[in-house]
């Protein structure tokens, strides 16, 4: 036998156990020539006591030998080295011994007699997957340790299953849909779907799919030719050419006009775009992340979104939570935001404790945006820190003047319309359907008014 040491370059260290001494000598050789470090063992409990010395990346098992079968084997195996594959090699190919060597946790299983490049093409998907594997448990680290790179900032449950979620999917090609409220963070959940991807190093290219005169849109996606419209001065190449290779982001997908919704199918089924005013199309290899704050599902009952486009960019979801369902967060973030606008400020605590409190009791219709402009602020008329309460915005003041219900002694009329939104949301848990209903608005014009709210938020504090 040999012994399993170091994992020989492009290789792996197999054990093949097999009662047949022409299949110990054929596919144990053969195995040493694709590169591999193989221990070759007669029977299940030479097997046994190869893997109680030696570790192995994976097993190849004949079912039927003599002290031990293969299946008392892979049992063994999994108690030992459960991150071990097992290849099940048997003559007696029934669905009874398929499940079984499945149920216990086997890779594959080959017919016997089987050609050696059968077991290479196994071998060749056990390496795929295992470096999805590797992969994956890198990305959980770079989670972990670089996590201000995507600002993806939370510990609290909801936010730290969302961040599971990203690194279960980002080492693979899939298609993503990533859904929540304005503000929560969408366009960092989908940059750092991208940062753990294998596309890492390839462009990541995001197009806001509601900013743009519906006529533009098919250009910007695909490109055109020269001449192919009135102002097509130079050909231009495609949001989709761009960023082949890497990553496209689609944001606000709910936004895009049926007529696209057509042409986007047809791109994402068939990997191929054609440019406006061209009669061939180009091959583009491209991972499409989409988001969305509407609810597609919805939108497809009314007709306003195609459901075989939905089927096609919800194959894995990741709903990112809103800011008052994980108010835990509150002070690791409000830190982080603080730090962004102060880099250099090192002097803790940056908030008074009644600053905190003020900021876990509010709604946060606008999540993350909405506090990053609060926190704004308040960096902007403090002279340092900690904060105050006197820094934060007038209507958190207004809050605590008055025993926790602003009154209208000094407020505009615009102030007054927004605090009767903020009051809804609060008596609804941040229900905005529930909100606008009560306030007798349809949703499309509150989330304009907070959308406008936050954006002027934002350009006071600047």
């Amino acid at each position: 036998m040999s012994n399993a040491t170091e994992q020989p370059p492009n290789g792996f260290r197999l054990l093949f156990a097999d009662d047949e001494e022409n299949l110990q000598e054929l596919i144990g050789g053969g195995l040493r020539r694709m590169g591999h470090e193989v221990t070759v063992c007669p029977d299940g409990l030479t097997a046994v006591a190869a893997l109680e010395r030696n570790s192995y990346d994976c097993i190849l098992v004949d079912i039927d030998m003599p002290g031990l079968t293969g299946i008392e084997v892979i049992a063994r195996c999994k108690q030992m080295a459960p991150d071990t594959a097992a290849i099940i090699l048997t003559g007696k190919a029934t669905q009874e011994t398929a499940i079984q060597a499945l149920r216990l946790g086997a890779f594959d299983y080959l017919t016997k007699p089987c050609r050696l490049a059968d077991i290479r093409g196994v071998l060749e998907k056990f390496a795929r997957r295992r470096e999805l594997e590797h992969r994956l448990k890198a990305a959980e680290s770079r989670l972990k340790t670089v996590e201000g790179k995507s600002q993806l900032i939370g510990g609290g449950a909801k936010m730290q299953a969302a961040q599971r979620l990203i690194v279960k999917v980002a080492p693979t090609d899939s298609t993503v849909l990533i859904l929540g409220e304005t503000g929560t963070g969408k366009e960092l959940a989908a940059k750092a779907v991208h940062d753990f991807s294998r596309r890492a190093d390839k462009p990541y290219v995001t197009i806001n799919c509601g900013a743009l005169p519906e006529n533009l849109i098919e250009s910007e996606l695909f490109g055109h030719r020269k001449g192919a419209f009135t102002g097509a001065e130079e050909s231009r190449t495609g949001l989709f050419e761009v960023a082949d290779g890497g990553t496209l982001f689609l944001d606000e997908i709910g936004e895009l006009p049926k007529t696209m919704q057509a042409k986007l199918l047809r791109a994402l089924e068939s990997g191929e775009i054609r440019r406006v005013g061209e009669n061939d199309a180009r091959k583009v290899n491209v991972r499409v992340v989409c988001a969305t704050h509407r609810n597609l599902e919805q939108m497809v009952e009314e007709g306003d979104f195609r459901e075989d486009l939905l089927f096609r960019i919800n194959p894995f979801e990741i709903p990112l939570p809103p800011l008052r369902d994980r108010l835990e967060d509150i002070p690791a973030l409000a830190d982080h935001l603080y730090q962004r606008f102060c880099p250099n400020e090192t002097k803790k605590p940056f908030f008074s404790g009644e600053v905190t409190e003020e900021l876990k009791r509010h709604v946060w219709p606008g999540n993350v945006r909405e506090l990053a402009n609060v926190i704004e602020h308040a960096t902007i008329l403090s002279e340092g820190p900690p904060i105050l309460p006197e820094h934060l915005p007038r209507r958190f003041n207004l809050r605590r003047l008055k025993g926790g219900k602003p009154g209208a002694a000094g407020m505009s009329l615009k102030e007054l319309e927004m605090q009767a939104i903020y009051d809804a949301l609060e008596r609804y848990n941040g229900s905005k359907p529930k909100a606008a209903e009560e306030l007798g608005v349809s949703l499309k014009t509150l989330y304009n008014k907070l959308n406008q709210a936050t954006l002027e938020g934002a350009n006071r504090a600047a």
